[in-house]
């Protein structure tokens, strides 16, 4: 008899939702569209990080730290740029100066 893989042990369930996750980023990364990149990416953000607060809820720090690692591996440059941007301000706060708050020309 088959069941339902997630019938039979409640802790499969948060790596369940964890690939379920990674299934879905890949398949909006698939789908073409102009300028909607960045609100997928904000959208699947807010879906993930309470999926791997779960994660290390149930199985502990390591493996939540895996899945986190899986999610910045898929969304790469929403990092890279988040990363660019506590430099920017780390290096002008490190200078004494105000980090810039746009163009005042």
């Amino acid at each position: 008899m088959t069941t339902f893989p997630l019938a039979g042990d409640p802790m499969a369930s948060s790596l369940f939702l964890a690939a379920l996750w990674a299934v879905g980023a890949n398949l909006l990364a698939i789908l073409p569209g102009r300028g909607t990149h960045w609100g997928r990416a904000l959208a699947l953000i807010a879906t993930g990080v309470p999926i791997v607060g779960y994660v290390t809820f149930q199985h502990g720090p390591w493996i939540g730290m895996i899945v986190l690692a899986m999610g910045v591996f898929v969304l790469r440059w929403p990092a890279i740029h988040a990363g660019r941007w506590a430099i920017e301000l780390w290096r002008g706060r490190e200078n004494g100066k105000k980090p810039q708050e746009g163009n005042s020309s």
